[in-house]
This record gives C-alpha cells, sequence and structure tokens, in this order.
C-alpha cells in the first residue's frame, strides 16, 4: 500500500505501509522522490480517538514493532510520532483505576511490565529513534518521548509529567532520564510540579531540540533528520548510540523498580482516587 504526502521543506514522499490502519501502532518505510527507501522507519501511535493512550495492548503491539525493526538490517533511524491531533495524552484512566482496586505486590509487577513494553527499545534496536511531538505529550506518553533519542516538537503542543497533579509518583523512566535530558532543577520543577508547559518553553528547557510551526512541519523535520543519519556510517551511528545509551542506562533497572514500587503505593492513595475523579469530572482536584 503506497500512500503520497507532501510536508514543507521535504519533496514529495513515499511511504510503504506493512501494518494496516486497525493497528495501534503503525510502521512505514519511508521512500525518497525517487521511490528509494531512505532506510528511515516512521512508528506511528494509532489510537486518536483516545488520543493515542497508552495502555498495555499498545505496549505489546509497541514492542512487537521495535522487535521487527530490530531484525530489520536495512534500517538506519526511526521516527515516532503520533496519529491525529495528539502524540500521547498518557496512561488509560480505566487502567489506572483498576490499579486502585489491585494489591501494591501485583501493581509493582504489574507497572514494571508495562514500562518494559515501552522502554525495551533501548536495548532492543540499535539505531537512534527521533521523536516528533505532533501535539499533546503528557504523562506516560512525554515519559516516552523523553526516554528517545532526539525530540522536536509542534510549538502549539502540550507536554507535561503530570503525574503529581493525581497523586501519584512519576512513572516510566520519567525520574531518570528528564534529569539526563534538562537541567536538575528543570527536571525537578517539572517532576514536583506537575504543570503543562508549550513546545517553545519546552525548547527553551532543553526538553526538545526544536519547535515548528505545524505538526506537518514537526514530523518533515525529524523525516530530515533521520535522512541525515541514515546517510551517516551505520556501523558508527550504531556504536556511537551504544556507547550514548549505555552511559545514560548503567543505573536505569534500579530506577524503574523504584519508579514501580511507588506506584504501587501511590494506587493505595486516597489521593490518587481524589485525582482521578478530578480528572474524569473536570475539575481542579482537591488534596488534603
Amino acid at each position: 500500500m503506497l500512500r503520497k504526502s507532501i510536508c514543507r521543506g521535504l519533496q514529495v514522499r513515499q511511504r510503504r505501509q506493512y501494518t494496516t490502519q486497525h493497528d495501534s501502532v503503525l510502521l512505514e518505510r519511508d521512500l525518497n522522490e525517487h521511490g528509494a527507501e531512505t532506510g528511515v522507519r516512521i512508528v506511528k501511535l494509532n489510537n486518536p480517538s483516545k488520543l493515542n493512550a497508552l495502555t498495555e495492548a499498545v505496549g505489546n503491539r509497541f514492542r512487537h514493532v521495535m522487535q521487527e525493526i530490530a531484525a530489520d538490517k536495512d534500517a538506519r533511524a526511526v521516527v515516532l510520532t503520533g496519529a491525529g491531533k495528539a502524540f500521547s495524552a498518557g496512561g488509560d484512566l480505566d487502567f489506572l483505576d483498576a490499579r486502585t482496586k489491585d494489591t501494591p505486590q501485583n501493581n509493582t509487577y504489574i507497572m514494571r511490565e508495562f514500562y518494559g513494553r515501552f522502554l525495551s527499545f533501548r536495548t532492543a534496536i540499535r539505531i537512534p529513534i527521533i521523536t516528533a511531538i505532533n501535539g499533546a505529550a503528557v504523562g506516560a506518553g512525554l515519559c516516552l518521548a523523553t526516554a528517545t533519542d532526539i525530540r522536536v516538537a509542534f510549538k502549539d503542543a502540550t507536554m507535561g509529567f503530570n503525574f503529581t497533579q493525581l497523586g501519584l509518583h512519576p512513572g516510566m523512566g520519567a525520574t531518570f532520564y528528564l534529569p539526563r535530558v534538562v537541567p536538575a532543577q528543570v527536571a525537578n520543577r517539572l517532576l514536583l510540579t506537575g504543570e503543562l508547559i508549550k513546545g517553545e518553553e519546552a525548547q527553551r528547557l532543553g526538553l526538545v531540540l526544536s519547535v515548528h510551526n505545524t505538526p506537518e512541519e514537526t514530523v518533515a523535520e525529524a523525516l530530515k533528520l533521520s535522512r541525515k543519519i541514515a546517510e551517516a556510517s551505520p556501523e558508527a551511528v550504531q556504536a556511537t548510540l551504544h556507547t550514548l545509551r549505555q552511559q545514560t542506562d548503567r543505573e536505569v533497572i534500579a530506577a524503574l523498580q523504584r519508579e514501580a514500587d511507588a506506584q504501587a503505593h501511590s494506587y493505595m492513595s486516597a489521593q490518587l482516587k481524589e485525582g482521578l475523579d478530578a480528572v474524569k469530572n473536570k475539575r481542579k482536584p482537591s488534596f488534603k
């Protein structure tokens, strides 16, 4: 199946798609203006009606797609983005509500497995992932983007680690990767306040590399950067990326376990129930 589209800054490109429109995560091969493969793979979160919320099923599909890319000897870079108006609005509320009815022991295991479904790409594939934040990236959605290698964003995209506003400890690597992307004080501010920011402030803070006027231009910039990487020596790129990720990820397992334990205890808190109820009823939470 071939689709054609035009993005500013790129000539007409074709994408060869190997997944169906019904898949929760789509995988495409980027083709240049001559119809030749560029080596770039495009991964798209594909549940726009739910703002690409991250669920266990989406995580299973995401991990499968990453395994496909890992087995693809011609893949040299990945662009990750979202379908519709959002990149990902974060965790599914039904999933979070179910956690409040489970035990801390089960929740620790469930959350650790949940993180792994999405973050396993750090070791599964040895090529860079550039995230095009085309719209809202909140909670676990922004955690996923932060764990990737480079981020570009739509200037009006809403972003935030809103965990504390829900009465929940941050998870999915937020406390580990964010302080390695931005200065410590910035990470502290974003994680402790849970505030939401826009793309332009995210660039000033160092969370994203660049911002762009439209979602389409954002994806086009990610493709442009990915194509540049794909033109470089694949052996040198992969070796460099391995060195960079290894420096970052030496202590990640302990950090993820700590987050899973802390979130498991948050699920037992009345404050999380208050936070979830506030979201469902579109009101400001009242934590006491």
